[in-house]
């Protein structure tokens, strides 16, 4: 194994008794060395919970026969670092995650890894880190939040409080309206209750093949999230057993991370999250993922699978449903499903998982409207919320056997469409180009109300995305424009800041069935509405967004995947790109600013 390296022989007797020191015993030295990676903090409502979730995967991989190790990387809530400069450390911690985590599975010889994440940066981190180092892991989130309600019953999440928060600074709702949504929103722990780059990202992780069925849907709340938690720790210990009898010749199973993690895996990751109008993080973290792996993998790619996949399932912030509604529609593997069988053959379904069998074998068994669903499935998508406010994991209890037992408030064939009456016959991402976006930009389709899907207006420019969260708040912008925000890109910002804060509050004012927004930076899976960001080059690499001036006209028609700036080259040659306000940046931002990549490669770092 991996871990003899620093357990066996006379040289390693420094190396054991530092072991024992630990309180590994004798027998353990024959097992497997298993890395519980926690992503635990006590400042994300997403990760509150995971010491518990981790402590629990500790027991179940000692009674599968392995022996644990849980260390924890960071963490940032982009919710709470929104708004102000702790958002430029967002994008950058993805990569101090990966560094962290293959710092720890190198130093220490580590036979198999156990990834608990739950949010945005932290899932893709360790991502990028398991396909570095390449060791047999499995995925398995803490679980999304369940969703806010207000006294009528009605859905709120997040996205609910930013909406309300601009509509009370634009003097639209009452100071005791905010506070009573904010107060009622963020319920439980878990990741964020819609389909955010959190949540999209568990999602795709089921769809990739580095995680299990469940991953992404089942709550965090669910005493019935342990089932899952069990099953990783038990495949684990057995992946790490199926990688010995390779090398020995005694087996052919491929269960490495970049075995598993190949252009068909996320071919299926992407056409799971056009299908379900997921976060455009996700194109980010995938081209990062893709590079990381060596795969070639561009954005047009995108385009192509966009063309084949139609959106069957929308939540929020696309629409009302959240995560949980998804869980007790089918799930990942029913959307999947659905695509099986209104699209054959789209979908890779040789392509293998971690479970030991491939994507097409796991489809039949636990998507709940295929004819041989496995009966844990019918089980685990039976799963209730509790309607407490929590920060518990595994604190509700499963009541219900299946399915049928459930009274649904909402009908699940609407939730998790058939591809004859999708949404649309084409994917919720689409990737525009043009002269404003030569290497590409990326808008979440899903989101986009129809009359905005063609939009021609005069560009109100912002240098930044507090500039231009005021200048939306305070009246500048009006109805027929489109805000530009530039220099918020990987360099420019640095560290590429979400613009959640800026489509909000365009929302919050009643604009967003009339503005658009488009950015070199990028936007909260929380985002919707005609918001197209990744724009590349980005303005402090020279890109054309730098050029845009106040009353420039800018076209924008998603259904041709065009962005375009009515001004000839001659015209724009002619100008010369603003300078940059000066910014003091020290640190790892420095760092940062200095590899940093435009997004049109996922944002990766590049050095000598």
């Amino acid at each position: 194994m991996r871990s003899d390296t620093i357990k066996k022989g006379d040289s390693r007797a420094p190396h054991r008794s530092l072991l024992r020191a630990c309180g590994i015993t004798e027998a353990d030295f024959n097992k497997p060395f298993i890395a519980i990676v926690s992503s635990h903090v006590d400042v994300i409502p997403g990760h509150v919970h995971l010491n518990e979730a981790a402590q629990f995967v500790k027991k179940c991989v000692i009674e599968a026969g392995g022996v644990p190790f849980v260390f924890n990387t960071i963490g940032i809530c982009d919710g709470i670092a929104m708004g102000h400069d702790g958002m430029k450390y967002s994008l950058v911690s993805r990569e101090i995650i990966a560094d962290s985590v293959e710092v720890m599975l190198n130093a220490h010889r580590f036979d198999g890894m156990i990834c608990i994440p739950n949010c945005d940066k932290i899932t893709p981190g360790m991502l990028l880190a398991s396909v570095r180092c390449n060791i047999p892991t499995i995925f398995v989130s803490g679980g999304p939040m369940e969703a806010g309600q207000n006294e009528k019953g009605e859905s709120l999440d997040l996205i609910s409080v930013f909406a309300k928060a601009a509509a009370r600074i634009n003097g639209k709702i009452s100071s005791e309206e905010l506070l009573d949504v904010e107060r009622r929103a963020c319920p439980t722990c878990g990741s964020c209750s819609g389909m955010f780059t959190a949540n999209s990202m568990n999602c795709l992780c089921e769809a990739i093949g580095i995680a299990l069925p469940g991953n992404g849907t089942l709550l965090a709340t669910s005493q019935h999230r342990q089932s899952l938690f069990r099953r990783a720790a038990k495949r684990i210990v057995q992946m790490v057993y199926e990688l010995e009898l390779d090398k020995s010749g005694m087996s052919k199973i491929k269960n490495l991370p970049r075995d598993i993690i190949t252009a068909e895996s996320i071919d299926n990751a992407m056409i799971l999250d056009l299908a379900m109008g997921g976060s455009t993080n996700t194109v980010l973290h995938l081209l990062a993922i893709a590079n990381e792996a060596g795969l070639n993998y561009s954005m047009n790619r995108f385009n192509d699978l966009s063309e084949r996949t139609p959106t069957i399932c929308k939540v929020s912030p696309s629409c009302d449903y959240h995560i949980e509604n998804v869980h007790n529609a089918g799930g990942i593997h029913t959307i999947l499903g659905e695509i099986r069988r209104g699209r054959p053959k789209l979908i890779n379904e040789k392509a293998m998982t971690v479970s030991g069998k491939n994507l097409g074998q796991m489809i039949t068994s636990w998507d709940i409207r295929s004819k041989k669903v496995s009966a844990e499935a019918v089980k685990m998508y039976a799963v209730i919320r509790g309607n407490k406010f929590t920060n518990r994991a595994f604190c509700v209890k499963q009541d219900k056997k299946n399915l049928s037992e459930l009274k649904l408030l909402f009908d699940p064939l609407d939730c998790i469409r058939t591809c004859d009456k999708a949404y649309s016959q084409t994917g919720g991402l689409a990737v525009l180009y043009g002269n404003l976006a030569k290497n590409g930009a990326v808008v979440k389709t899903a989101g986009v109300l129809p009359q905005m899907l063609r939009h021609t207006g005069p560009a109100v420019v912002f240098n930044s995305e507090p500039e231009a969260y005021e200048g939306i708040t305070q009246g500048k912008v009006k109805a027929g424009d489109v805000v530009v925000i530039r220099f918020e890109g990987p360099k420019g910002g640095p560290g590429m800041q979400e613009m959640l804060g800026p489509t909000t509050a365009i929302k919050g004012v009643k604009l967003d069935d009339s503005v658009a927004l488009i950015t070199d930076g990028r936007f909260s899976g929380g985002t919707a509405g005609a918001s197209i960001g990744h724009v590349s080059p980005e303005a402090a690499a020279g890109g054309i967004i730098g050029l845009v001036n106040d009353g420039d006209i800018i076209e924008i028609d998603i259904p041709a995947r065009k962005l375009n700036i009515k001004l000839t080259e001659e015209e724009l040659m002619s100008r010369n790109v603003p300078k940059q306000k000066t910014k003091i940046i020290k640190g790892c931002l420095s760092k940062y600013k200095s590899m940093a990549t435009s997004a049109d490669t996922g944002g990766i770092l590049k050095w000598e």
